[in-house]
């Protein structure tokens, strides 16, 4: 799997793509500023990028916008973005970009080395891995969430992070039957058609929590 970093700290551009390189990913350009990540992605058309929000020379959302432009030229990119911070503006603007794997994760993340390979082979695959705490501030935000119960809230969250409703029945301990029923409740809740399409399910409840 072909993947393009743009990572401005070089100790940690290292450490992306060595820990990447552990894991049978093939890292075919890194690159420090955004002026060189669109020409990088155009050049080597990988399968996933990794990508700083904030990169020289302003560091102020370089990379964020290097991401939409490359998305725009190259529809379905998938594209993962690491920040520092929870933004959920980026997030809401990287979401608005059509198709394709998309994933927004706090660099602190990468620390945990399973959580962060599966995510960047989530959005390579074509799904989503937004981070728990950008959507918890996500969540927080919208008053039409109170028309939930408190396990619809807790399933919204997980369906958000990308999971799959095996992952989500797992986790919360309940059968995948009940999890698609409490999927379906939500989506009817919310005023959102359902969809076998686990991506633009999340799409479209991030989509409707940023309006």
């Amino acid at each position: 799997m072909r993947v393009v970093i743009a990572e401005d700290h070089a100790l940690l551009r290292d450490g992306l793509t060595r820990l990447l390189q552990a894991f049978d990913f093939e890292v075919v350009a890194a690159v420090d500023n955004g002026p060189a990540l669109l020409p990088a992605l155009a050049e080597h058309r990988p399968d996933v990028a990794v990508i700083d929000v904030r990169l020289p020379p302003t560091f102020t959302d370089e990379g964020l916008q290097a991401a939409i432009a490359a998305r725009a030229a190259r529809p379905g990119l998938p594209v993962l973005v690491l920040s520092q911070h929870v933004e959920p503006l980026y997030a809401r603007e990287l979401l608005s970009t059509p198709d394709g794997g998309v994933g927004y994760l706090l660099k602190d993340r990468v620390s945990n080395v399973d959580e962060f390979v599966g995510a960047v082979r989530r959005v390579a695959g074509g799904g989503t891995a937004m981070d728990h705490e950008v959507i918890t501030q996500m969540l927080a935000r919208r008053e039409p969430l109170a028309v939930l119960t408190a396990r619809e809230r807790e399933v919204l969250g997980e369906m958000a992070e990308g999971r799959s409703n095996a992952a989500i029945a797992a986790k919360l301990r309940i059968t995948e039957k009940a999890v698609s029923k409490h999927i379906n409740n939500i989506l009817t809740k919310l005023d959102l058609p359902p969809s076998d399409d686990d991506n633009r399910r999340v799409l479209a409840v991030l989509a409707y929590l940023n309006a």
